[in-house]
């Protein structure tokens, strides 16, 4: 299974394998896009209907969008850059990371977090999932099962057992296009979900350079889901890089971006 370009950050560290859940949404109509944030502001002077008064009232934020589910994020129908742009990585990029191309991908949903151990608990607990095959992680001999580690992300799960709990939850592993789309947004080619600017353990949990130019661990483990929010991608996809790996639905093919379709790529 390929590791999306956007998650290859040098020494990245890697703890494990995560699974991430993706649901697609029906098309919206044309011009739906603009609609899909609609808020009454605060302070202002909301619309009402005639002959009604506001003397008295309150009126709070309301968000309507109305393809959406708790904790996931919407990205919406249309076209990005989908590859390695060498004008962004210094004149260099992996092989099967080009061409830079051109990817059309209906509206779809994803999850705004990686799975944690609690969340995939149920599912074993319910009976439809295979406990992690091991139970520590990279420095902690207890981490699945302990309650301390509840909202960190599951670790030592295989692509199977991901896509089994996907199914489980209704939903299913996005393709590494959609993945793709989540991490960088659609407005450029930016190399990092947050941007250009070079990684460091302010924006994800990874290896980065010290003083004296050497690599060493921003915790040396897992961290807590979401405990990064500089590092969130355009569309607030959260832990697109760093902590874990993720996984997809493709299969890996090192020529697929001199071949593959246009349109919703299925990898």
């Amino acid at each position: 299974m390929r590791t999306p370009r956007s998650t290859r950050i040098p020494a990245l560290l890697v703890a494990g394998i995560i699974l991430l859940a993706a649901s697609l949404m029906p098309a919206l109509p044309s011009g739906a896009a603009s609609q899909l944030l609609t808020a009454i502001p605060v302070g202002g002077q909301p619309r009402v209907p005639a002959g009604h008064t506001t003397a008295g009232s309150i009126f709070l934020p309301v968000v309507l969008q109305p393809w959406s589910k708790p904790g996931m994020v919407a990205i919406p129908a249309g076209s990005f850059q989908m590859g390695c742009d060498r004008t962004n990585e210094g004149g260099y990029c992996y092989d099967d990371e080009e061409p830079l191309h051109s990817v059309y991908l209906d509206a779809f949903l994803i999850d705004t977090h990686e799975v944690t151990n609690a969340q995939y608990a149920e599912c074993v607990s319910f009976g439809a999932c295979e406990p992690p095959q091991e139970t520590s992680s990279s420095t902690r001999e207890s981490y699945y099962g302990n309650p301390a580690f509840a909202e960190f992300p599951v670790v030592n799960v295989t692509w199977q057992d991901a896509k089994t709990y996907c199914t489980w939850v209704d939903k299913r592993l996005p393709t590494e296009a959609e993945w793709e789309k989540a991490a960088r947004g659609d407005s450029d080619t930016r190399t990092f979900p947050w941007g250009d600017d070079f990684p460091g353990c302010s924006f994800l949990n990874f290896r980065a350079y010290n003083e004296k130019d050497k690599l060493e661990p921003c915790v040396g483990d897992t961290t807590s889901v979401g405990r990064y929010p500089r590092g969130a991608s355009p569309y607030g996809a959260m832990d697109m890089a760093g902590n874990v790996w993720e996984w997809v639905n493709d299969w890996y093919d090192s020529d697929y971006y001199s071949n593959s379709p246009y349109r919703n790529p299925p990898g």
